[in-house]
């Protein structure tokens, strides 16, 4: 059972509690970037004393924006520590005397060089070895903003949220095998769709857009786009009909209401068996405290969609990580 915080987090919190922080940025880009919009959620609802924003890497140093200085924090995310935009935006935010913090698999990557602090996350999709998901890019996320609220709020979430984080992995396994008999009869419905669509808000907003961006478009080549729960009602439900097909995550935040209208009203004007909805009140969440259940939800989702996304591969003769044109092909964009 995990009780305190990671030795690498604790080291950059202690640097940064120096420091006077009032802003904090989340940078990335790609699925690095998915976990940053959960990761506003939890700040958005447990600090008064920050403000925060989330960033694409390169249009975080296009932009430039004003407030980026001495009072900032910007906590950047790259798996591999080579994406080259975020580099980019963590030598940018240093040298306009942000402090930053630089997540990544590889403690001597680009990335972990180019940021004050560099932390470690570990990751199963891409090397294959099973972890616990409290070490996961969400988890550390999530201990390094708790961490951090402590600081600057002196409001202590980090007990329940490790105890949480100790309950995260169980709650996945479960998951897995419940959705193991509705993966593959979606599975094969879907193999021959030519658009898939995702459907969330709230903190769930991240895993939907992730699905969409780097399973769907980049390793299945199905065109995707990530729809916000309460946007669908103000353009995207016109391409509802019996023919269309989403992926629907109903969480357990506040915006749960949100995501259960947008489902509700794709069983009514769509078809069912063309709805793939996971609704985390079905699942055994035992011993994450209630508190907690909404911002990891998501990566129950995430981690379970993987398996899903093996299915469907499977079905329309992909290969996964593998079939790309241009992603790890190519260098020269």
């Amino acid at each position: 059972m995990k009780t305190e915080l990671n030795q690498d987090i604790q080291n950059a919190l202690a640097a940064v509690g120096a420091k006077k922080i009032t802003h904090v940025f989340l940078v990335a880009c790609g699925g690095s970037l998915s976990i940053m919009h959960p990761g506003k959620y939890f700040l958005d609802r447990h600090s008064a004393a920050l403000t925060s924003d989330v960033y694409n890497g390169d249009e975080f140093v296009a932009r430039d924006p004003r407030k980026l200085g001495p009072d900032s924090l910007v906590i950047l995310c790259s798996q591999t520590g080579t994406t080259k935009e975020t580099v980019h935006a963590a030598r940018h935010a240093r040298a306009k005397g942000a402090v930053t913090i630089g997540m990544t698999l590889d403690p001597k990557s680009p990335l972990a060089e180019a940021v004050d602090h560099p932390v470690a996350y570990q990751a199963s999709y891409t090397t294959g070895i099973a972890i616990d998901a409290a070490d996961s890019n969400y988890g550390v996320l999530y201990m390094i903003l708790a961490g951090l609220i402590q600081q600057t709020d002196r409001v202590d979430v980090v007990p329940t949220l490790l105890s949480s984080l100790s309950a995260l992995q169980p709650a996945i396994d479960k998951a897995h095998v419940k959705y193991a008999g509705m993966f593959d009869a979606y599975a094969e419905r879907f193999k021959d769709a030519p658009v898939i669509y995702t459907m969330a808000s709230g903190a769930d907003y991240g895993a939907a857009y992730s699905f969409a961006i780097c399973v769907f478009m980049e390793m299945l080549w199905i065109n995707s786009q990530a729809i916000h729960a309460d946007e669908f009602f103000h353009g995207p439900f016109e391409v509802v009909d019996k023919d269309a097909r989403f992926v629907c995550m109903i969480g357990l935040d506040e915006t749960r209401r949100l995501e259960e209208r947008a489902c509700d009203f794709l069983h009514r004007f769509g078809s069912k068996d063309n709805v793939l909805a996971l609704d985390a009140g079905e699942l055994d969440l035992t011993g994450i405290d209630d508190a907690f259940k909404g911002y990891l939800v998501p990566l129950i989702f995430f981690d379970t969609l993987w398996k899903f996304a093996y299915k469907l591969a499977a079905k329309r003769g992909k290969v996964m990580l593998e079939d790309r044109r241009y992603m790890k092909k190519i260098s020269d964009y």
